[in-house]
């Protein structure tokens, strides 16, 4: 796990570590997005994403850590969701889309922890992420479904009952309800 200097941790009301992370797109198609190598497996690929500073906005928190893990600045679009996780670590993580509009040669974990980046298309980017970052696949399913005939209001199955698989959902944090949005 990459720790930062003076680095802290943020917790909500309920005790779920407050996360931000951004899908970030090639172009408002939504068909290609960037996905970073893990600090912790860098053979392994991951959403771009991290812990909210104290008195951070989730948005800004989404843009800081796509900057410093992935090297890149862009349109900040609508918030997908904000999803749980549960079972071994609880996480609140507000997700991003963003369409990328620069892209650094070099930047922060690039050159400090030798972090990787690479383009996939969202089918790719599921199956990549399926194994070891459940959650991470399943903010792209949600951007399918949002994107879909359906405009979201479709329900996602629940997983199957395994006390390895990751629990989480996507609600809203005033409401409670399922979150949808609104495709470009």
């Amino acid at each position: 796990m990459k720790l930062k200097p003076n680095q802290t941790r943020t917790y909500d009301g309920e005790g779920f570590k407050k996360r931000a992370a951004c899908l970030c797109f090639k172009n408002e198609r939504e068909e290609e997005v960037l996905l970073v190598s893990s600090s912790r497996h860098p053979e392994q690929w991951i959403v771009p994403g991290g812990g909210m500073e104290p008195e951070e906005e989730p948005c800004g928190a989404a843009v800081r850590e796509v900057f410093e893990e992935a090297g890149v600045k862009g349109q900040l679009g609508r918030l997908l969701g904000v999803f749980e996780q549960n079972q071994d670590r609880k996480h609140r993580t507000y997700v991003y889309v963003l369409t990328v509009t620069e892209t650094l040669e070099a930047w922060e974990d690039s050159v400090n922890i030798g972090r990787k980046r690479e383009w996939f298309t969202v089918d790719e980017a599921i199956k990549v992420l399926q194994s070891h970052k459940p959650v991470h696949a399943e903010y792209l399913r949600r951007l399918q479904l949002s994107c879909s005939p359906t405009n979201g209001n479709s329900i996602l199955p629940s997983p199957p009952p395994n006390d390895n698989y990751p629990h989480y959902s996507a609600t809203s944090p005033s409401t409670g309800n399922v979150l949808g949005s609104s495709c470009r």
